[in-house]
């Protein structure tokens, strides 16, 4: 997923510390695109899982770049 315009910073919380599942649950209405943090920030998540912590500043592309991304593929 490359940048865009209506990629938003976002801070992780304390309850999507090590889950970016939940997250993406939550902001793509699909926990299976937990992956998009890594591939969007991959000079902070270097390991996507452990490195997804709280107060970790990320930026997270809009859902309608997710979506198209995801259908190209």
């Amino acid at each position: 997923v490359s940048r865009t315009v209506d990629d938003e910073p976002y801070t992780i919380g304390h309850g999507y510390a090590e889950r970016p599942d939940l997250l993406a649950d939550v902001l793509f209405g699909n926990s299976r695109l937990w992956w998009v943090f890594a591939l969007r920030n991959p000079d902070i998540l270097k390991d996507p899982i452990r490195d997804f912590k709280a107060g970790v500043k990320i930026m997270v592309p809009s859902k309608q770049a997710v979506n198209i991304y995801t259908e190209n593929r």
